[in-house]
């Protein structure tokens, strides 16, 4: 009997476990505990972390899970390569549910760069107005540019001190293309700071950089292990052997 484990914590990840839990497969649904207060999920849903490739091998034992599913964020490469390894030791099907980057266009201003370091010394010198759309993860190394003024969004609040001020958002996605140029203009946005997170759930700041002519450092997806990837939640369902529900 099927019983797959999502590794979730994504927009996409939610519409599987809401197609899986129509279709009736059991199944498992991860959270790796970074959000204060996650959005329900209609599975069975556990937070918190595995304890690295021998405590996801070892929990996919121990539930006997057939199938796993790394629906996580592209950035999120720890869990990730975990998943590679405990899947290969356990010998447990694994596929990911990632989309495709985004693709730069010829009216996009992108400064492309490996990582967050790169980012910080790709801003510029003189005093500016940026975005920072990483992830409060991966903020501290800006603190070395403190002559930007900073805006920030998180889903929670932040629990500690920021490394240097900053206008902080707090609001989850998705967003849409006219509040993210509503947000931009009000707060005089000059630089954007992005991951290339694909799909399009965090693609209207973007479009919004885009139609304001704003730069855009975006940051590229770290290298992760051969594996198996589909885009769709159908091309997922299919692969579990199910056909997707209607109202997927």
């Amino acid at each position: 009997m099927t019983r797959a484990l999502i590794l979730g914590g994504t927009a996409d990840a939610s519409l599987l476990a809401a197609a899986i839990a129509r279709a009736g497969i059991a199944a498992v649904y991860s959270y790796g505990g970074r959000t204060r207060a996650p959005a329900d999920q209609p599975l069975p849903t556990r937070i918190g972390g595995f304890g690295g490739v021998v405590g996801l091998a070892d929990y996919i034992h121990r539930e006997a899970i057939t199938h796993v599913i790394d629906a996580t964020h592209p950035f999120a490469a720890e869990i990730s390569r975990n998943a590679v390894a405990a899947c290969a030791e356990t010998g447990t099907p694994l596929i990911a549910l990632e989309r495709a980057p985004w693709d730069k266009s010829p009216v996009d201003n992108w400064i492309e760069v490996a990582d967050v370091n790169a980012a910080v010394a790709a801003l510029p010198e003189s005093p500016a107005r940026v975005f920072l759309a990483i992830g409060r993860q991966h903020i501290a190394p800006f603190a070395t540019r403190p002559q930007h003024t900073y805006t920030l969004r998180f889903v929670d609040p932040p629990e500690a001190p920021l490394p240097f001020a900053a206008d902080v958002i707090v609001s989850r996605g998705p967003f849409t293309l006219d509040r993210e140029l509503e947000m931009m203009r009000a707060r005089g946005i000059a630089w954007i700071v992005a991951r290339n997170s694909g799909g399009d759930g965090a693609r209207a700041k973007i479009d919004a950089a885009r139609a304001l002519g704003l730069p855009v450092i975006m940051i590229s997806r770290p290298e992760l292990p051969e594996r198996q990837r589909i885009e769709s939640v159908a091309g997922i369902m299919q692969w579990l052997g199910h056909r997707i529900c209607l109202g997927a």
